[in-house]
């Protein structure tokens, strides 16, 4: 037995019932443990999977009334333990196929030689996964839908996938410390739980998948391996100080399960569209999430012992110094996943359980463009594209690290790009590369910050400049000074509305009548969760809630809520759309900016004059459908 110290997330160990009440019948585990007169034990506790099953069961067998379906992908069965009958009587009992197919096919399967289960499916009477409900609900296991189902990386990597693709069975979570759930295509194949569960050291909780997304998550596992291998391959060419080493890694790649693990995660994150995925050690084992449409996920937890390794690899991968671990670290490294590009900003994090490690990931060929599709209000989007086909001055973006500032930078870019103008960009990192423009990469470890890049830029006859992002008095000195020499200036600010762009630049140094010319326009945004279309549910919320959650409202608003499917894994939501507040700098906030006037009141006169607030954009995004108040609460606050 392994003393692997594994542990499954709480929602798995509720799920499968492990700690249940006493009157609950829980699902049979199969151990290697067994005595010499097992073929003699009472088939209660076990598999009933040699049992005959009695005729005349046919059309007396009780359908799945009771069975579960859980967003998480886990269908239970209607009951636990194996139920004497014949699979074909569970799929008419189901209405999974019709009693006459059933007959038809009964009848090909004896000339075939086949049984008549795979008639029904090569008939296409049966699909396979219909199959493989019709299979758990004859044996009493847990149906996994493998597309929704979040595969435990871990507990993957303890069979080869030679093993898996042998088998048909591909070990997917813990159910506990000393229980692996292995999705199976054929949960009699009682050889294949034995040789897992001496592979592994683990009893084995058998769960029914069809043979299709066995083979594709298998041929996914494959895909993962590879991924990030190919990208150190090119990263040792390149590389002068740490090349051996990395190589000697990457040649036992197929042997090391650190290097294993590490590229399927980081390979899992980009498939599951994540934006950051975070690796922090809680002080016995290293707690992986990934960040999707804003919210941090648990996934998996890294064992202790393999948690330094981890750590080790990335550092490698990244350029950073693996004996540092004292002192925070940061680098990047470029991957290529299914042909495309793809970016991580690593950073490394010491803490009091040891280090810890966040990675940004840039999937370059996700990112949205098109102004029109990003969510923005036609009356704010005029306003903002107005500004941005003015000749000079600056239009800035605002809003916290992880708003889409940049990707509303990069669809001003895309209307302004057009051969009559030289357009020039700063940024750290280029998270875009966009044809016609001229992208400059930061490197602040030669000099190149965006205060030097901008100063170059200026020199170098553009007609649009955009900096990444103003981050000090220099680069906010250069940039507003180059709005009033005949430029377009677009950059980025983290505040949290509109007017408060303005005083947080005179903060800064910049002087009133600088900023109070230069300025056109200024955008904040955030980002809120979409409802799911699939499940989203129509609901009156009552007056009272709205007034809860900062609007003056009299009467109830008829909205949507969210509910939680197979599609969305239960969250409810599915994707993102922008909340946006466009202000126009107007003469009269142009003389409040130099009569260095507070924001609340520049936001007032703002508002008088047609700007939309965020949490209006949100409110009205409610009433579209589009996303919930709970959302738009938890994004910009009830104040």
């Amino acid at each position: 037995m392994s003393d692997a110290p594994q542990q499954s997330p709480p929602d798995l160990h509720e799920i499968f019932e492990l700690d249940g009440d006493p009157g609950v019948e829980l699902e049979p585990v199969i151990s290697i443990d067994r005595d010499e007169d097992e073929d003699d034990a009472e088939l209660d506790g076990e598999f009933a999977l040699d049992a005959d099953p009695p005729a005349g069961v046919g059309e007396d067998a009780e359908p799945p009334a009771g069975a579960e379906v859980d967003t998480n992908g886990i269908t239970k069965p209607s009951r636990r333990g194996s139920r004497q009958g014949f699979l074909t009587d569970v799929i008419v009992a189901m209405e999974l196929a019709t009693q006459r197919q059933v007959d038809d096919a009964l009848e090909s399967s004896r000339g075939l030689g086949t049984t008549p289960e795979r008639v029904l499916v090569e008939t296409g009477a049966l699909t396979q996964d219909a199959l493989a409900r019709a299979l758990a609900e004859r044996y009493g296991l847990d149906h996994l839908d493998l597309e929704v189902f979040s595969v435990d990386m871990n507990a993957a990597n303890l069979v080869s996938t030679a093993v898996a693709k042998r088998y048909q069975a591909v070990p997917v979570a813990f159910a506990d410390k000393r229980t692996l759930l292995v999705a199976m295509a054929d949960p009699s194949n009682v050889l294949a739980v034995d040789d897992i569960a001496i592979m592994t050291g683990y009893e084995i909780r058998v769960a029914v998948a069809p043979p299709d997304d066995i083979a594709s998550l298998v041929s996914r596992l494959d895909r993962l391996e590879d991924v990030v291998g190919e990208s150190v391959s090119s990263f040792d060419e390149d590389s002068e100080d740490d090349g051996g080493e990395v190589v000697a890694l990457h040649e036992t790649s197929d042997d090391a399960p650190v290097i294993k693990l590490v590229n399927q995660l980081v390979a899992q994150a980009v498939e599951r569209g994540a934006s950051d995925l975070h690796l922090a050690p809680d002080g016995k084992e290293m707690r992986v999430r990934l960040r999707i449409d804003g919210v941090l996920q648990d996934i998996t937890s890294v064992p202790r012992k393999m948690a330094a390794g981890v750590v080790s690899r990335i550092k490698i991968m990244a350029e950073l110094n693996i004996a540092e671990k004292r002192l925070p670290q940061d680098g990047r490294v470029g991957l290529v996943v299914d042909g495309h590009h793809v970016d991580l900003r690593v950073v490394t994090l010491p803490s009091v359980h040891g280090e810890g490690i966040v990675m940004r990931i840039l999937d370059k060929e996700s990112v949205v463009v098109e102004l029109d599709k990003l969510g923005m209000a036609d009356a704010e989007r005029e306003r903002f594209e107005a500004a941005c086909r003015e000749t000079h001055g600056a239009v800035l973006v605002t809003g916290p690290t992880g708003s889409g500032k940049s990707t509303t930078l990069y669809g001003a870019l895309q209307l302004l790009n057009t051969p009559e103008k030289n357009i020039i960009t700063v940024e750290d990192p280029v998270e875009y590369e966009m044809a016609g423009l001229t992208q400059v990469q930061v490197a602040p470890k030669v000099g190149l910050t965006f205060a030097a890049g901008l100063r170059a830029m200026v020199r170098a006859d553009p007609d649009v400049i955009m900096v990444g992002e103003i981050r000090d008095r220099e680069t906010a000195q250069i940039a507003i000074e180059s709005a009033l020499t005949g430029h377009l200036v677009l950059s980025t600010l983290h505040t949290n509305d509109a007017p408060s762009a303005v005083t947080r630049l005179i903060e800064m140094g910049v002087e009133p009548f600088l900023v109070a010319s230069a300025i056109d326009c200024v955008v904040a945004q955030r980002l809120a969760r979409m409802l799911c279309a699939n499940c989203k549910r129509r609901t009156i919320i009552p007056a009272n809630v709205l007034r809860e959650s900062g609007y003056s409202a009299r009467m109830e608003l008829e909205a949507y809520e969210p509910v939680g499917c197979r599609r969305c894994g239960g969250s409810g939501y599915r994707g993102r759309v922008g909340l946006y507040e466009v202000m126009t700098v107007t003469p009269e906030i142009q003389t409040m900016a130099l009569e260095r006037r507070p924001s609340e009141e520049i936001r007032d006169v703002a508002v008088r004059q047609g700007m939309t607030r965020l949490r209006d954009d949100g409110l009205q995004k409610v009433r579209q459908g589009r996303t919930s108040i709970a959302e738009i609460a938890r994004v910009v606050g009830s104040g």
